[in-house]
């Protein structure tokens, strides 16, 4: 539908004419040639990098969390009839008993790496999605590929996306670790789109995306590793897992303060959380389960780093105790229950005098 509009000029013998033309976008109605559906506007939202929270303004400091300087513009894109069509097409799942669901059958899977296995409270379930983080260069990539050659030792077909890597960068390594197997497939991808569709093509029995913060999805406006876009990602890994029944690992960096990076509904969405724990000038390694959705969350792993990769630790009490002075004052042995096993661990006590009226008591460790 269009309209002409005409302006007149004042001045005898100098008419202007001015032609507009206006087209409404109803697909009902004939379009002129070259004219397409207009595509739906985006929305302009700020997102807090930290926890999640959204204003439709900038602010300096988040209400929610606290944060200062972590609200970032992001524009969401509106959701179009393709979007619409796509959603109504899946059909709903049908509810059932809950007696009627077989699980005798059900059996984890096993990585080979008994420290790792424990953790995960026996094994992997299927379907289940797990998400470890840790500060960078502790090991988390390596844990990962050796975890997936253990599955791969046994003929099992599992996938490696790398995010942050190509494909020779992660040969070198696996060179390095001793980790190739002709079941351990790789691949360098961003994109979630690709990878959804190459785990329906693969089929494998294990996937781990190094790392999440690096996944994007086409229909966001956003940068990678931006709240909406790690949400999104894990989103629809979290369904290809539950539809598939593949377990799929999730590596996730960590902020300044220690915790996983974006938001914290990122934690609420998956299985299992774990941490992999430990100073890099150190050779020790410890995995800690806080969230598990099949297994104790007080489970500890106990790993040493190696020129050949993480190796497991089978007696973490010999390590705690290691560098114990012998008939050292102010020291005792005590054991701790860690999960499903006691460990032992020293306790020192230490004495100073004090200026204040009242005594201090500070605990460290």
């Amino acid at each position: 539908m269009g309209m002409i509009i005409r302006f007149g000029h004042p001045i005898p013998g100098a008419l202007v004419t001015a032609r507009a033309t206006c087209y409404v976008n109803d697909p009902s109605l004939p379009q002129p040639p070259g004219i397409r559906n207009v595509k739906k506007a985006s929305k302009t939202v700020f997102t807090c990098q930290a926890c999640g929270y959204q204003s439709p303004k900038w602010m300096g400091k988040c209400p929610d969390c606290g944060g200062w300087g972590s609200l970032v513009e992001e524009r969401q894109a509106v959701a179009g009839p393709l979007a619409i069509r796509r959603n109504a097409a899946v059909a709903p799942a049908a509810p059932v008993p809950i007696d009627s669901i077989e699980i005798e059958n059900e059996q984890r899977l096993l990585t080979g790496i008994h420290e790792f296995d424990r953790v995960l409270g026996g094994g992997l379930v299927a379907g289940t999605l797990v998400l470890i983080g840790g500060d960078p260069g502790i090991g988390k990539s390596t844990l990962m590929l050796q975890a997936l050659h253990g599955l791969a030792g046994q003929g099992r077909k599992v996938l490696y996306v790398s995010g942050e890597e190509s494909i020779r960068q992660i040969r070198l390594r696996s060179k390095r670790l001793a980790t190739v197997s002709p079941h351990l497939l790789v691949v360098s991808e961003v994109e979630v789109d690709a990878i959804l569709q190459m785990i329906d093509s693969v089929a494998p029995e294990v996937v781990v995306v190094d790392s999440i913060q690096t996944m994007f999805s086409g229909e966001l406006g956003s940068a990678p590793g931006s709240v909406s876009q790690v949400r999104e990602a894990t989103v629809r890994l979290m369904l290809t897992a539950k539809r598939s029944g593949i377990p799929i690992f999730l590596v996730g960096h960590v902020t300044k303060d220690g915790a996983i990076a974006g938001p914290k509904l990122l934690e609420h969405m998956v299985d299992t959380v774990l941490y992999f724990e430990g100073d890099r000038n150190h050779i020790f390694r410890i995995l800690r389960a806080v969230k598990n959705r099949f297994g104790s969350t007080n489970e500890i792993g106990v790993f040493e780093m190696k020129d050949k990769g993480l190796d497991e630790v089978a007696n973490p009490s010999a390590v705690f105790l290691s560098e114990r002075p012998a008939a050292a004052a102010g020291s005792v042995v005590t054991a701790s229950m860690e999960g499903t096993r006691p460990i032992l661990v020293e306790l020192q006590a230490l004495t100073s005098g004090t200026s204040f009226g009242t005594p201090r008591r500070t605990i460290l460790g």
